[in-house]
């Protein structure tokens, strides 16, 4: 395997279609650094003779070609070999003042790598970015402007300022690309999972639920035990056409999920889960998370809310947090009730809500009253390193 496939995008064990994706830009980077090479090859010929040393000049070209040649060969993109890109690129540059005539320094001579300069500037900007790109631009910069001893002429201005936006737009046309990817490859991901759905939905709508529909109206007819029976098939009922409806997505590139969805399946008769019309993609372990603490949440419903309490499950979709609502109309409680409940060591709500929710960088808040229900609010970041909380 080449050295360089671990190092595009940071990440190991990439899917192969990222790998590919990513392998097209480091061969177009390649490209660049090939010609421009030859470039600043046939510029050295035919100055060769005004250089002061001229073949120190070929001896620099000569270890930039076999640096060339290293990595067009093995691909490496490691963080170590674009930074020595970066460092001989620059050592290249200052050569030129030594190797070359102190006047054509003076007047502002091409450099010895020439075009060849913006190469590691490329390299950086495809390995992480526009920062990354226009940082190693301002560093090649700086050189040229020691180069030529502070003296910066006009067409030096020229190339300062073309090497700083080619860093920062060819950085920012590959994260949008990157981010177009990921975005493809979620949309894929939710197609298929809607094809499945509807081929599910075929299948159970002639069986299962007809079959849970006649047992909750037998039920209700029959009355007494029966109708609890009834009761409990309505149930079944309601969350099954919510998960045919909704489906569980499967993760998206990026290892992220519709939380929308999953909570979807959640819904019953007596519990009513809302939210945008579109998915909600956090990553997998935040969702694993916020599952957990809703599930706890209405199972404190059930067990504390009181007979026929309701509940209802509001998703909301808030730039960088997802926030989760769970609010019923059950009996409510004392304030101050949690807190004694942690002091004895009750610690339903603490370990089941607060430390799943906590655990991914979010916060909870807990609001009751007697007789007015009990809402819990779930706020998690949408991104690893996030505020999920309001203050």
């Amino acid at each position: 395997m080449p050295a360089g496939t671990t190092g595009a995008t940071g990440t190991a064990g990439a899917p192969d279609a990222e790998r590919l994706a990513d392998d097209r830009l480091w061969r177009a980077v390649g490209i660049f650094r090939v010609a421009s090479l030859a470039y600043a090859t046939v510029l050295h010929a035919r100055v060769d003779e005004e250089y002061r040393h001229g073949r120190g000049g070929w001896a620099v070209l000569g270890v930039l070609t076999l640096w060339t040649v290293y990595l067009v060969v093995r691909r490496d993109r490691r963080p170590w070999a674009l930074a020595t890109d970066l460092a001989l690129v620059c050592v290249a540059v200052l050569a030129t003042r030594v190797l070359d005539d102190p006047e054509r320094v003076a007047a502002g001579a091409q450099t010895l790598p020439s075009i060849y300069a913006a190469t590691p500037v490329l390299a950086f900007a495809v390995w992480k970015g526009w920062r990354a790109g226009l940082a190693a631009a301002v560093l090649v910069c700086v050189v040229d402007v020691v180069e030529v001893g502070g003296r910066i002429s006009p067409p030096k201005v020229n190339n300062i300022v073309l090497l700083l936006l080619a860093g920062a737009i060819v950085g920012y046309a590959v994260e949008l690309f990157r981010a177009g990817r990921r975005d493809l490859a979620r949309a894929v991901a939710v197609e298929a999972a809607t094809r499945e759905r509807e081929r599910l939905a075929a299948d159970i709508h002639d069986s299962v639920l007809q079959v849970l529909a006649y047992v909750r109206k037998r039920g209700n007819e029959v009355g007494g035990e029966a109708a609890e029976i009834g009761r409990l098939a309505g149930e079944q009922e309601v969350r099954l056409r919510a998960l045919v409806a909704t489906g569980e997505v499967a993760s998206a590139a990026g290892g992220e999920q519709d939380v929308r969805a999953v909570l979807g399946g959640l819904a019953t008769g007596r519990v009513t889960v809302t939210g945008p019309a579109q998915p909600v993609m956090v990553p997998e372990r935040a969702v694993k998370a916020v599952n957990g603490a809703v599930r706890a949440a209405l199972d404190n419903v059930e067990r504390h809310a009181g007979p026929g309490a309701n509940a209802w499950v509001l998703v909301e979709d808030e730039d960088d947090v997802l926030t989760v609502s769970v609010r019923d109309d059950g009996a409510g409680m004392d304030p101050g009730r949690l807190e004694d409940a942690e002091r004895e060591g009750r610690l339903g709500v603490a370990a089941s809500i607060r430390g799943r929710i906590e655990d991914v960088g979010g916060r909870v808040v807990v609001v009751s009253a007697p007789g007015q229900g009990t809402e819990v609010e779930i706020r998690v970041p949408k991104r690893p390193g996030g505020q999920g909380g309001r203050s």
